[in-house]
C-alpha cells in the first residue's frame, strides 16, 4: 500500500526545518519469544494476547513495554466481561502499542518482506536500507 502525499525534497530544497523522522523496518514474521500469559483469563481475552504478543514489532520491546502489554490485559478481560468504561483507554493503549495499520504508521513502523538468503534479521534500520541501496 502506498504511502499518502508529496514525495521528500532533497534536504537543501526543504522548506520545512522540523526533524526528518526515520521509518522502522521490521521483518514481516511473527514474534514468537514473547513472555506467557498466566493464570486464569477469558477466551477472547486470550485471543487478545495471542495476536498483540506475535505482532512482528514487538521484537523491539522493552520490559517495561511488555509490562504495560500485562497491564492492559487486566483491562482487556475487565472490557470483556462487560466493563464499557474501559474502551477509550484502551483504544489509547491499543494505540500506543501498534495494533494496528494507522497505529503503526502513526509509530514509524513498517513491516517489510524478508529477503530469501537472509538468515532471520531481526530489524533494519531505514538508514542502513538506503545505505544498501546507494552503494
Amino acid at each position: 500500500m502506498p504511502i499518502v502525499g508529496r514525495k521528500p525534497k532533497p534536504e537543501d530544497q526543504r522548506r520545512n526545518q522540523n526533524k526528518h523522522v526515520d521509518w522502522v523496518e521490521v521483518i514481516d514474521r511473527p514474534f514468537e519469544d514473547a513472555p506467557p500469559l498466566k493464570g486464569k483469563w477469558p477466551a477472547k481475552t486470550k485471543r487478545w494476547w495471542h495476536a498483540v504478543s506475535t505482532m512482528p514489532h514487538c521484537i523491539l520491546w522493552t520490559d517495561s513495554e511488555w509490562q504495560r502489554a500485562f497491564d492492559t490485559v487486566e483491562m482487556v478481560a475487565a472490557f470483556h466481561q462487560g466493563d464499557l468504561r474501559l474502551a477509550t483507554e484502551l483504544r489509547a493503549r491499543e494505540r500506543e502499542m501498534g495494533t494496528t495499520l494507522d497505529a503503526r504508521r502513526d509509530l514509524r513502523i513498517r513491516y517489510v518482506e524478508a529477503k530469501a538468503n537472509e538468515e532471520r534479521p531481526a530489524l533494519v534500520a531505514i538508514k542502513d536500507y538506503r545505505k544498501a541501496l546507494e552503494g
